[in-house]
């Protein structure tokens, strides 16, 4: 195993290891904190992370706000609130040592206005702001205005190229480093484009490369690229190590800093990734966001893809579609769609098998459902608070109109409602449990024999010696 050396990294030497911020409340203060006393970097997730009162208590996150927009203005406020609260222990935990970075999406909702409040209201704890999901342009002209490096996170070098033309030139002194997230391997969202084939991975050495090559026609030679997605063990990457085609290459842990004691998640989270399989994680598009995600195979994701399967294409009226010529009567009132004649004999039995009501999709298709779960669909989008940009379950969007102007989407979930709970002691099966697709490495790596869970910096000491 090649020796690991310290790298500049946001304004002073670390160690080439980098906590991947794991939002909503999964990255916390204790667990950054932790990393950087390891001196290493630290990443608070400052996706709706949680803040406390006056006894130490977890404030919840409720909504009293009777419009979308009036929630939307609260979910900002508890993201300010949460971020520096988390910030500041992370602070106090790191002693002095490694780096504070706080981790963003461009897609979240009210992001430029979280970070702003974030960066303001923890002036000097925070020393890189890391910042994926979508186009983040802006992302370089916030951190620049309070002299705090930022990392965009990419999954290609044409996406950086873009990035750089329009907007991280005019900031290149404060550009830290360029996370390269693998969109195959990595957790959470991913960066597949339209032209990549989700069930394709391509080799991410090639692809690094690329990027490299990039940056260097730019004058970023020495700018380190972050290795994100995939990495378990350094001995795996050592031709990644002091390699003059890469230039200087930091990697990224999102995965294994579930399993630490300082870790936020609950033990019960913490046995089922200790019990994966390979092929447990699930390569997903039915996030609001409209991108890929990975995340742990449970009950929430086999409902949500048997909902889709439970799909035909529909006619509201007869004669717009010549294919749609049976009548099927749906509702409490019977009004009647239209689908073609086979369609019919399938919607009919899934009526039969209590799938009752028919849930009208944007893309003119109609998934059947029961009335539990879809009047639970239905509550879920009118309490909406604007966690995202825009979102298509719910077909929220910040702008001023309100709404992305299309119907919204059942074949989706409310992705703050889940995460909220299942980073606070909801059930793990039915909530999404993000994670990257080499979690079931928890269940054959002897460090982790009998359900060891480790200190963080047990865990950096073994990520050092290669392990």
């Amino acid at each position: 195993m090649k020796s690991i050396n310290p790298i500049l990294i946001s304004g002073k030497e670390v160690l080439p290891i980098i906590e991947g911020g794991k939002g909503v409340s999964v990255s916390t203060g204790a667990s950054s904190g932790a990393f950087a006393a390891a001196g290493c970097v630290g990443t608070v997730s400052a996706v709706n992370a949680d803040s406390y009162d006056e006894n130490g208590d977890i404030i919840p996150q409720v909504y009293h706000g009777a419009t979308r927009r009036e929630r939307w203005h609260e979910l900002i406020d508890f993201a300010i609130a949460g971020g520096i609260a988390q910030t500041k222990i992370a602070h106090d935990i790191s002693g002095g040592e490694g780096r504070i970075h706080i981790n963003v999406l461009w897609e979240a909702g009210g992001t430029p206005q979280v970070l702003k409040g974030i960066l303001e209201g923890a002036k000097g704890l925070i020393h890189g702001v890391t910042c994926g999901a979508g186009m983040p342009y802006r992302v370089a002209e916030i951190a620049a205005g309070y002299g705090v490096h930022y990392y965009p996170i990419v999954s290609s070098g044409r996406a950086f190229r873009a990035l750089w033309k329009r907007a991280y030139s005019k900031h290149a002194d404060l550009l830290g480093g360029v996370v390269y997230e693998d969109p195959w391997l990595a957790g959470g969202h991913n960066g597949l484009s339209n032209v990549e084939n989700p069930n394709e991975p391509q080799d991410p050495y090639p692809r690094v490369k690329d990027l490299r090559d990039i940056m260097r026609g730019f004058g970023l030679d020495n700018t380190p690229i972050v290795m994100a997605g995939g990495v378990w063990h350094l001995r795996d990457w050592q031709d990644w190590i002091d390699n003059p085609e890469l230039g200087p290459i930091v990697f990224q842990f999102g995965t294994r800093p579930l399993i630490t004691r300082e870790s936020a998640v609950c033990d019960a989270w913490k046995d089922r990734l200790l019990g994966l399989e390979e092929g447990d994680i699930f390569l997903n598009k039915f996030s609001p966001t409209g991108f890929y995600s990975s995340a742990v195979r449970n009950g929430l994701l086999d409902a949500l893809q048997a909902r889709s399967e439970r799909q035909v294409d529909y006619s509201p009226k007869p004669g717009v579609n010549d294919a749609h010529t049976a009548e099927l009567p749906l509702g409490p009132r019977g009004r009647p769609i239209y689908l073609t004649p086979d369609d019919k004999v399938k919607a009919e039995a899934w009526l039969a098998a209590g799938f009752t009501e028919g849930l009208k999709t944007p893309d003119s298709t109609v998934v059947f459902e029961t009335p539990e779960t879809s009047a639970e669909v239905l509550a879920d989008q009118q309490g909406c608070m604007g966690c995202l940009s825009q979102c298509r379950f719910s077909n929220w969007h910040e702008g001023e109109e309100g709404t992305t102007g299309k119907r919204a989407d059942p074949r989706s979930f409310c992705i703050q409602k889940t995460l909220q709970s299942v980073a606070h002691g909801g059930d793990i099966d039915n909530n999404l449990m993000f994670s990257g697709h080499n979690a079931y490495m928890f269940g054959k790596d002897p460090f982790y024999a009998d359900g060891f869970v480790p200190t963080v910096q047990q865990l950096v000491d073994r990520i050092i010696a290669g392990d």
